[in-house]
């Protein structure tokens, strides 16, 4: 397909942090399963959902509670939902998920779903953050609960596009992203939970960026709204697709549940990446004391 529509879901997480895991799973996803209907029936192929879409973003604290919250991948029986949906829809799911390994592993993941409804593999999250936000103790305690991915940057060859996937704050870092790149990835989508006050400013600076650099299209998806009892900030939505010129074909809204469409042209990557020989200019050569610096 030459021209594929492109899904990205944004919402709210209204359970409070002291409700049951269980709960929060539950309510989250019922509701999301109806946005990828909704996201499928105004003709999106490839849908992808927000960072650990079937709860709060509990890494606003460290408590142990939310590691009830990991499954396997993809054995566990949300991911195994939404390969039977993804089938049903004959649509691409990224669904970023807690994963957890049988010797307890625990990692910050994204399954990727054929339109077929087979799995095509996971992307585990590389960097992983560990600072303040908001009012103490709030922040983003990640290494808490996840261990830094081990699955390198896959490019996943889907019905409808080769898909890359980084993942929040993975996007700090333009090493992997342009990994994705010269593995052929002609959209990656980076899932995420960030508030204003923190990188709001860089939201739609950075991942444009990538996409120049790098000659693809980039779908960026952010939750919306405050998330008691925490509350260390407002998740600030504004979910986009950005084009290989670094031009905003769609933005979402700041503030409010949305599914936004949006359509990427494969003809644009080729015509930009004809224009802008930086593949062909790179010097590999000459980059190897990056990873010789500490």
């Amino acid at each position: 397909m030459q021209k594929v529509k492109i899904g990205l879901i944004q919402a709210k997480h209204n359970i409070h942090g002291d409700e049951p895991v269980a709960v929060h799973k539950e309510v989250a996803i019922a509701k999301h399963l109806d946005m990828v209907r909704d996201a499928a029936a105004q003709g999106a192929k490839i849908i992808c959902l927000q960072e650990i879409f079937y709860g709060p973003y509990f890494c606003a604290e460290q408590t142990p509670k939310w590691y009830e919250a990991a499954e396997e991948v993809p054995n566990g029986p949300t991911t195994q939902l939404f390969m039977q949906l993804a089938k049903e829809l004959e649509v691409v799911i990224i669904l970023p998920i807690y994963e957890k390994e049988p010797v307890g592993t625990l990692y910050n993941t994204a399954a990727v779903i054929d339109a077929d409804g087979s799995y095509l593999g996971k992307y585990r999250k590389h960097h992983i953050p560990h600072v303040e936000a908001g009012e103490r103790p709030h922040g983003f305690w990640e290494k808490f609960y996840f261990k830094p991915g081990n699955l390198g940057y896959p490019v996943f060859d889907t019905k409808y596009a080769k898909v890359g996937v980084y993942i929040c704050y993975d996007r700090h870092f333009p090493e992997g992203a342009r990994i994705l790149g010269l593995k052929g990835a002609e959209i990656v989508f980076n899932p995420s939970a960030t508030v204003a006050g923190t990188s709001e400013y860089l939201w739609k600076l950075e991942q444009p960026a990538h996409a120049v650099a790098n000659g693809y299209y980039i779908a960026a998806i952010n939750r919306v709204g405050l998330e008691a009892p925490w509350n260390m900030g407002e998740f600030y939505g504004q979910s986009y697709l950005a084009d290989p010129r670094g031009s905003m074909v769609a933005v979402a809204s700041r503030d409010q549940d949305e599914v936004l469409v949006a359509e990427m042209d494969k003809q644009l990557i080729y015509e930009v990446r004809q224009k802008w020989q930086f593949y062909r200019d790179r010097r590999p050569e000459t980059y190897g004391e990056m990873t010789e610096l500490l």
